[in-house]
């Protein structure tokens, strides 16, 4: 009998789950760990077109050892004793495993680019949109070339979203996924637009704007694009097997029971725990159910400390200042790790506010989400970090954070931007309610003398404090801009109208300014945060 073949760290196979409608399928998965427990080998696995949030531990009967292919060599791979820190040793190579890392994030970018058709954070309908790039021109042959967009929106299309031109060709509808809040999600092919009328005074109902030319934006030259390197976001390059893994199981926060998504440096002795003991007030994290009773007959808190800055309803907002309540915040950021990737956690949150969201009953104010933001941000950065809890996803309350963190700037008067890069659910978040946002603008504008309704990028931005690349980026998004006899249209057609009609219904949350009480303090005159 030839040998047992081992299964070792770096091996990749294709590996049994359900998917969303519980039907059986085998993805092709990497290996990043092996253990045993009770006999019994167990492996931690990632599937390789998918979120790290559905990375798990699977037995040996889910494995098809048959198209089992092991890790390459490579040749500068360190012995195990060569290894620094407490890092595992893997067979894989580390710059074989820098090269699919990079291989995965374009992957997640196409996907994230392309997933425009069954978003979760979403209520705007996809607009029917074509393939090639906008602008696009009406189909009409120009007699002049039709010049680049104001404020070269290319250059900040790429920045905001990742400049993927052509939608990838599907085998089938069922070998494509996007994950969306822990569940695989099918993905469906935008449908194709229709040829818009070449006629500009055409009878179907279209809504035609004129989008002037803002006179600095000549001046303004081509926009750097944004550093990937803000405040708070992951240095990947001290990415190892660990911190790939989830470490904690289960986490109990009040009345929730959470699975965490990835994994958050909670004290390493609480990670074998099967469940981690929350305070849903102070964040404070406990071991057994006992020590959070005798806890909880100790902290006083019934709301997250900081000012009240904000509350409608059973809606608040709390204002905590990461160097007065420090604690706080470096439990705040464990319990977000849980839930986001791209960002890190530095546990000096003296250069943060954090603005939490909470829902109030008899027992007290209960955090929904939260964002970080910095006191002094040199990007126009007006979140850092920013997080539904898993309980209250899809009931729109991302979208209330989102707009609290612009009435917030709107105070300040300034434009702002979320920090980059954006996970895969921030992003359809933002850009649903920055679609939302510019389209409620524009269907406001009424014709003025019979002509039709103008405005400029920059205007657009000042009303909204939308920074204007992310203007642009939308109007480019939702293929609003055409040029047509040497200027600029924004063509608002009627499935974007109905649509955006649509998702307004169905968004009861919003934030009403007159129940913020809050003033900006000047962050640069103060010696010390």
């Amino acid at each position: 009998h030839p040998a047992p073949v081992e299964i070792v760290e770096g091996c990749r196979l294709p590996v049994l789950r359900k998917n969303q409608e519980h039907e059986d399928e085998w993805p092709l998965a990497e290996i990043l760990s092996v253990k045993e427990v009770s006999g019994r080998k167990l492996y931690y696995v990632h599937y390789i077109d998918f979120n790290k949030r559905l990375d798990e531990w699977v037995t040996t009967e889910r494995l098809d050892m048959k198209k089992l292919q092991f890790p390459k060599k490579d040749a500068k791979t360190p012995t195990k004793n060569g290894l620094s820190g407490s890092r595992p040793s893997s067979p894989e190579g580390g710059r074989e495993r820098e090269r699919e890392r990079e291989r995965e994030r374009e992957r997640s970018d196409l996907n994230v680019q392309t997933a425009t058709a069954p978003s979760r954070g979403k209520t705007l309908p996809t607009p029917k949109r074509k393939v090639e790039p906008a602008p696009v021109a009406p189909q009409v042959p120009p007699v002049t070339p039709v010049p680049s967009l104001p404020s070269s929106a290319e250059a900040t299309q790429a920045a905001v979203f990742p400049a993927v031109r052509e939608t990838p060709t599907f085998k089938s509808r069922e070998d494509h996924e996007l994950t969306t809040n822990g569940n695989a999600r099918r993905l469906i092919p935008a449908p194709p637009g229709r040829k818009r009328k070449a006629n500009c005074g055409g009878t179907d109902e279209v809504r035609y704007l004129d989008l002037l030319h803002d006179s600095q934006d000549s001046s303004d030259g081509i926009p750097s694009a944004p550093r990937m390197t803000g405040s708070l976001v992951s240095d990947r390059s001290h990415d190892d097997i660990v911190t790939r893994m989830k470490n904690i199981e289960c986490i109990e926060l009040g009345r929730h029971r959470l699975k965490p998504w990835y994994f958050s440096p909670y004290p390493q002795e609480l990670t074998s725990l099967p469940i981690l003991y929350l305070c849903e007030f102070c964040l404070k994290y406990l071991k057994s159910l006992k020590c959070l009773q005798r806890h909880l007959t100790k902290c006083n808190l019934r709301h997250p400390p900081g000012n009240e800055i904000y509350r409608k309803g059973t809606i608040s907002f709390f204002e905590i200042d990461g160097r007065k309540n420090k604690n706080y915040s470096q439990n705040l950021c464990l319990l977000a790790k849980c839930f986001l990737d791209h960002k890190t956690l530095y546990y000096d949150t003296d250069p943060f506010l954090f603005y939490v969201m909470t829902e109030y009953d008899s027992k007290g104010f209960h955090i929904v989400g939260y964002f970080s933001k910095e006191k002094e941000s040199t990007e126009d950065y007006n979140v850092a970090c920013i997080l539904t809890l898993p309980p209250y996803q899809r009931r729109g309350y991302g979208k209330l954070l989102i707009e609290f963190s612009y009435e917030l700037s709107k105070v300040e008067g300034k434009t702002g931007t979320p920090e980059k890069p954006l996970s895969d659910l921030g992003l359809l978040s933002y850009r649903s309610y920055w679609s939302q946002t510019i389209l409620e603008i524009l269907m406001d504008l009424k014709p003025d003398n019979g002509e039709r309704p103008q405005i400029t990028i920059n205007e657009i931005s000042e009303i909204t404090s939308v920074k204007k690349e992310d203007v642009i980026s939308t109007l480019q998004y939702l293929n609003l801009i055409n040029y047509y006899k040497g200027q600029y249209i924004l063509t608002l057609s009627e499935d974007i109208v109905e649509g955006h009609e649509r998702a307004m219904q169905k968004r009861h949350l919003r934030i009403d300014p007159k129940c913020l009480h809050f003033t900006p303090k000047d962050w640069s005159k103060r010696g010390k945060w």
